[in-house]
Protein backbone atom coordinates (compact mmCIF):
# COMPACT_ATOMS: atom_id res chain seq x y z
CA UNK A 1 0.00 0.00 0.00
CA UNK A 2 2.76 2.49 0.78
CA UNK A 3 4.89 2.38 -2.13
CA UNK A 4 1.53 2.61 -4.53
CA UNK A 5 0.76 5.79 -2.21
CA UNK A 6 4.00 6.78 -2.62
CA UNK A 7 4.30 6.45 -6.41
CA UNK A 8 0.53 8.35 -6.45
CA UNK A 9 2.07 11.23 -4.44
CA UNK A 10 5.31 11.84 -6.44
CA UNK A 11 3.53 11.71 -9.54
CA UNK A 12 1.17 14.34 -8.39
CA UNK A 13 3.94 16.39 -6.41
CA UNK A 14 6.34 16.10 -9.95
CA UNK A 15 3.02 18.09 -11.79
CA UNK A 16 2.78 20.26 -9.26
CA UNK A 17 6.45 20.90 -9.18
CA UNK A 18 6.60 21.78 -12.69
CA UNK A 19 4.55 25.01 -11.33
CA UNK A 20 5.82 25.47 -7.50
CA UNK A 21 9.09 23.77 -7.97
CA UNK A 22 8.50 21.51 -5.02
CA UNK A 23 10.96 19.64 -2.99
CA UNK A 24 10.41 16.66 -0.89
CA UNK A 25 12.54 16.36 2.42
CA UNK A 26 13.46 13.28 4.34
CA UNK A 27 12.74 14.05 8.59
CA UNK A 28 14.29 12.17 11.19
CA UNK A 29 12.98 13.18 14.61
CA UNK A 30 14.83 11.03 17.39
CA UNK A 31 13.72 9.67 21.12
CA UNK A 32 15.55 9.83 25.03
CA UNK A 33 19.32 10.63 24.20
CA UNK A 34 20.95 12.64 27.17
CA UNK A 35 20.55 16.11 25.28
CA UNK A 36 23.66 15.19 23.64
CA UNK A 37 22.22 16.22 20.08
CA UNK A 38 22.91 20.08 18.60
CA UNK A 39 19.12 21.11 18.99
CA UNK A 40 18.22 23.25 15.93
CA UNK A 41 21.18 21.58 13.54
CA UNK A 42 19.45 19.77 10.96
CA UNK A 43 22.92 18.30 9.84
CA UNK A 44 23.92 17.02 12.60
CA UNK A 45 22.98 13.13 12.67
CA UNK A 46 25.29 11.44 15.45
CA UNK A 47 22.59 10.03 17.55
CA UNK A 48 21.42 8.09 14.08
CA UNK A 49 24.97 6.63 12.35
CA UNK A 50 27.40 8.31 9.72
CA UNK A 51 25.43 11.45 8.14
CA UNK A 52 26.83 10.05 4.62
CA UNK A 53 24.51 6.63 5.00
CA UNK A 54 21.66 7.14 2.27
CA UNK A 55 18.47 7.95 4.22
CA UNK A 56 15.79 9.10 2.04
CA UNK A 57 15.42 12.32 0.20
CA UNK A 58 17.15 15.35 1.22
CA UNK A 59 17.59 13.69 4.86
CA UNK A 60 17.65 16.33 7.67
CA UNK A 61 18.01 15.23 11.54
CA UNK A 62 15.33 16.96 13.61
CA UNK A 63 17.21 17.26 16.90
CA UNK A 64 15.83 18.06 20.29
CA UNK A 65 16.76 17.86 24.16
CA UNK A 66 16.03 14.27 24.68
CA UNK A 67 15.81 14.80 28.68
CA UNK A 68 13.22 16.99 28.07
CA UNK A 69 9.13 16.80 28.45
CA UNK A 70 7.71 16.57 25.13
CA UNK A 71 5.86 19.34 25.34
CA UNK A 72 8.61 21.89 26.59
CA UNK A 73 10.87 20.38 23.23
CA UNK A 74 8.27 20.12 21.02
CA UNK A 75 8.47 23.25 19.25
CA UNK A 76 11.70 21.88 17.80
CA UNK A 77 9.61 19.41 16.01
CA UNK A 78 7.54 22.28 14.70
CA UNK A 79 10.48 24.68 13.71
CA UNK A 80 11.00 21.27 11.29
CA UNK A 81 7.97 21.07 10.09
CA UNK A 82 7.21 24.63 9.20
CA UNK A 83 10.54 24.95 7.44
CA UNK A 84 10.75 21.86 5.23
CA UNK A 85 6.92 21.13 5.27
CA UNK A 86 4.86 23.82 4.06
CA UNK A 87 4.45 25.85 1.32
CA UNK A 88 5.23 23.74 -2.00
CA UNK A 89 7.52 21.26 -0.01
CA UNK A 90 6.62 18.21 1.12
CA UNK A 91 7.87 15.87 4.11
CA UNK A 92 8.51 11.72 4.95
CA UNK A 93 8.83 11.27 8.46
CA UNK A 94 10.88 8.82 9.90
CA UNK A 95 10.46 8.66 13.95
CA UNK A 96 12.39 6.34 16.98
CA UNK A 97 11.45 5.95 20.45
CA UNK A 98 9.86 9.06 22.19
CA UNK A 99 10.24 10.69 18.63
CA UNK A 100 7.07 8.79 18.25
CA UNK A 101 5.09 11.09 20.76
CA UNK A 102 7.13 14.23 19.39
CA UNK A 103 5.50 14.06 16.11
CA UNK A 104 2.03 11.83 17.16
CA UNK A 105 1.71 15.74 19.98
CA UNK A 106 2.76 17.83 16.72
CA UNK A 107 0.08 16.40 14.46
CA UNK A 108 -2.61 16.26 17.45
CA UNK A 109 -2.08 19.36 19.10
CA UNK A 110 -1.11 21.81 16.07
CA UNK A 111 -1.48 20.09 12.68
CA UNK A 112 -4.99 21.63 12.45
CA UNK A 113 -3.18 25.33 13.08
CA UNK A 114 -2.46 27.98 10.48
CA UNK A 115 1.49 28.01 9.64
CA UNK A 116 3.77 30.70 7.96
CA UNK A 117 4.81 29.07 4.96
CA UNK A 118 8.45 28.76 5.43
CA UNK A 119 11.80 29.06 2.83
CA UNK A 120 13.43 25.84 4.12
CA UNK A 121 16.57 27.56 4.86
CA UNK A 122 17.40 27.93 8.37
CA UNK A 123 19.21 29.96 10.74
CA UNK A 124 21.06 28.26 13.38
CA UNK A 125 18.34 28.14 15.98
CA UNK A 126 16.68 26.06 13.24
CA UNK A 127 14.09 28.63 12.40
CA UNK A 128 13.11 29.20 8.48
CA UNK A 129 12.25 32.87 7.49
CA UNK A 130 8.54 33.32 5.90
CA UNK A 131 8.32 32.94 1.88
CA UNK A 132 5.17 34.27 2.08
CA UNK A 133 1.04 33.17 2.80
CA UNK A 134 0.16 30.82 5.41
CA UNK A 135 -1.46 26.84 5.25
CA UNK A 136 -3.30 24.78 7.57
CA UNK A 137 -0.90 22.03 8.91
CA UNK A 138 1.58 20.55 7.72
CA UNK A 139 2.76 19.09 3.64
CA UNK A 140 3.36 15.04 5.07
CA UNK A 141 3.29 11.96 3.29
CA UNK A 142 3.62 9.28 5.91
CA UNK A 143 5.65 8.53 9.10
CA UNK A 144 7.70 5.09 9.49
CA UNK A 145 8.07 4.84 13.53
CA UNK A 146 10.81 2.68 14.66
CA UNK A 147 10.18 1.15 18.33
CA UNK A 148 7.52 3.92 18.87
CA UNK A 149 7.35 5.29 22.79
CA UNK A 150 3.37 6.64 21.60
CA UNK A 151 2.24 3.99 24.67
CA UNK A 152 5.07 4.38 26.97
CA UNK A 153 7.05 1.96 28.67
CA UNK A 154 6.84 0.27 31.99
CA UNK A 155 10.50 0.76 32.25
CA UNK A 156 9.43 4.28 32.84
CA UNK A 157 6.47 2.93 35.46
CA UNK A 158 8.58 0.90 37.64
CA UNK A 159 12.12 3.37 38.14
CA UNK A 160 14.05 0.95 35.87
CA UNK A 161 15.33 4.50 34.16
CA UNK A 162 16.97 5.45 37.59
CA UNK A 163 17.49 8.99 36.35
CA UNK A 164 15.37 12.40 37.13
CA UNK A 165 15.26 13.63 34.18
CA UNK A 166 11.22 15.23 32.58
CA UNK A 167 11.06 13.06 29.93
CA UNK A 168 10.76 10.07 32.15
CA UNK A 169 7.79 11.05 33.43
CA UNK A 170 6.21 11.66 30.22
CA UNK A 171 7.17 8.29 28.97
CA UNK A 172 5.28 6.44 31.91
CA UNK A 173 2.19 4.69 30.09
CA UNK A 174 -0.99 6.66 31.83
CA UNK A 175 1.11 9.71 30.82
CA UNK A 176 2.38 8.73 27.31
CA UNK A 177 -1.24 7.37 26.42
CA UNK A 178 -3.47 10.85 27.86
CA UNK A 179 -0.64 13.06 26.24
CA UNK A 180 -2.72 14.25 23.34
CA UNK A 181 -5.48 12.36 21.07
CA UNK A 182 -3.49 9.34 19.61
CA UNK A 183 -6.43 8.58 16.57
CA UNK A 184 -5.71 12.14 15.70
CA UNK A 185 -3.31 12.22 13.18
CA UNK A 186 -4.75 14.25 10.24
CA UNK A 187 -5.07 11.49 8.59
CA UNK A 188 -1.65 10.83 8.14
CA UNK A 189 -0.78 7.38 8.31
CA UNK A 190 1.53 5.93 10.66
CA UNK A 191 3.48 2.78 9.89
CA UNK A 192 4.85 0.87 12.91
CA UNK A 193 8.50 -1.48 13.17
CA UNK A 194 8.02 -3.39 16.32
CA UNK A 195 11.45 -5.12 16.97
CA UNK A 196 11.38 -8.28 19.49
CA UNK A 197 15.23 -8.65 20.96
CA UNK A 198 14.75 -8.34 24.13
CA UNK A 199 16.92 -9.89 26.98
CA UNK A 200 16.05 -10.61 30.72
CA UNK A 201 17.15 -7.05 31.40
CA UNK A 202 13.24 -6.04 29.95
CA UNK A 203 11.52 -8.47 32.19
CA UNK A 204 9.19 -5.65 33.72
CA UNK A 205 8.20 -5.07 30.23
CA UNK A 206 5.20 -7.16 29.46
CA UNK A 207 4.73 -9.03 26.25
CA UNK A 208 7.35 -9.33 23.36
CA UNK A 209 9.52 -6.26 23.66
CA UNK A 210 12.98 -5.03 22.07
CA UNK A 211 14.44 -4.36 25.72
CA UNK A 212 12.65 -0.96 25.86
CA UNK A 213 9.50 -0.70 24.67
CA UNK A 214 6.62 -3.35 24.49
CA UNK A 215 4.45 -4.28 21.23
CA UNK A 216 1.73 -2.37 22.87
CA UNK A 217 3.29 0.90 22.10
CA UNK A 218 5.73 -0.54 19.53
CA UNK A 219 2.49 -1.17 17.56
CA UNK A 220 0.56 1.69 18.03
CA UNK A 221 -1.84 -0.34 19.97
CA UNK A 222 -4.57 1.28 21.82
CA UNK A 223 -4.59 -0.68 25.27
CA UNK A 224 -1.69 -1.83 27.49
CA UNK A 225 -1.20 -5.35 27.60
CA UNK A 226 1.01 -8.04 26.82
CA UNK A 227 1.21 -9.09 22.84
CA UNK A 228 3.52 -11.66 21.44
CA UNK A 229 4.23 -13.12 18.34
CA UNK A 230 2.20 -15.84 16.93
CA UNK A 231 2.54 -18.95 18.78
CA UNK A 232 4.04 -17.35 21.44
CA UNK A 233 2.52 -18.39 24.98
CA UNK A 234 1.80 -16.53 28.23
CA UNK A 235 0.43 -13.65 26.16
CA UNK A 236 -2.55 -11.39 26.55
CA UNK A 237 -3.08 -11.88 22.35
CA UNK A 238 -1.14 -11.75 19.27
CA UNK A 239 0.04 -8.42 17.69
CA UNK A 240 -1.81 -8.86 14.14
CA UNK A 241 0.23 -6.74 11.01
CA UNK A 242 -1.53 -4.20 9.26
CA UNK A 243 -4.75 -2.67 10.89
CA UNK A 244 -5.97 -5.14 12.38
CA UNK A 245 -6.60 -5.38 16.40
CA UNK A 246 -4.57 -7.78 18.14
CA UNK A 247 -6.18 -11.21 18.61
CA UNK A 248 -8.06 -10.25 21.44
CA UNK A 249 -9.99 -7.95 20.36
CA UNK A 250 -7.63 -4.46 21.24
CA UNK A 251 -8.11 -1.98 18.35
CA UNK A 252 -4.52 0.26 16.94
CA UNK A 253 -5.08 4.00 17.25
CA UNK A 254 -6.44 5.14 13.77
CA UNK A 255 -4.56 5.33 10.87
CA UNK A 256 -2.07 3.38 12.52
CA UNK A 257 -0.57 0.14 10.99
CA UNK A 258 2.36 -2.47 11.49
CA UNK A 259 4.60 -2.55 8.70
CA UNK A 260 6.99 -4.87 10.43
CA UNK A 261 6.53 -7.57 13.21
CA UNK A 262 9.73 -8.92 14.57
CA UNK A 263 8.59 -12.58 14.18
CA UNK A 264 12.48 -13.72 14.33
CA UNK A 265 13.56 -11.66 17.14
CA UNK A 266 16.17 -9.87 15.23
CA UNK A 267 16.36 -5.90 15.97
CA UNK A 268 16.71 -4.46 19.69
CA UNK A 269 16.05 -0.69 20.31
CA UNK A 270 19.30 0.82 20.09
CA UNK A 271 20.35 2.18 16.95
CA UNK A 272 23.94 2.23 18.36
CA UNK A 273 25.58 5.42 16.13
CA UNK A 274 25.55 2.94 13.26
CA UNK A 275 21.44 3.04 12.00
CA UNK A 276 21.21 -0.04 13.93
CA UNK A 277 18.72 -2.14 15.77
CA UNK A 278 15.08 -1.45 14.54
CA UNK A 279 15.90 1.72 12.73
CA UNK A 280 17.71 -0.42 10.19
CA UNK A 281 14.12 -1.42 8.64
CA UNK A 282 13.21 1.99 8.73
CA UNK A 283 16.09 3.20 7.13
CA UNK A 284 15.76 1.11 4.52
CA UNK A 285 12.31 1.60 3.58
CA UNK A 286 13.13 5.70 3.92
CA UNK A 287 15.92 4.48 0.86
CA UNK A 288 13.21 2.50 -0.96
CA UNK A 289 10.15 4.90 -0.41
CA UNK A 290 11.06 8.29 0.68
CA UNK A 291 11.88 9.81 -2.98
Amino acid sequence: MKKLLSTAIIAATALVGAEASATNYTLWIHGRNGGSTKAGNYTDFSYWGPSSTAAGINKKAVNWNGTQKISVENYRVRDALDCFCTGSNWCYIAAHSAGNLQIGYALSMYGGSTRNKKNAVPNSSGVCGNAGGTQVGWNIKWVDVASGAGGGSELANYGDWATSEPLTSDLVTSTARGMYNHNTTRSIWFYMFAGARGTAYSGVLPGQDDEAVSYHSTGGVSATGGFCNPGDWFCDGTLNTGTTATSNGKAKWSYHTVELRDDGESYDHYAAGNWAGIVGPVRTDMVNYAK
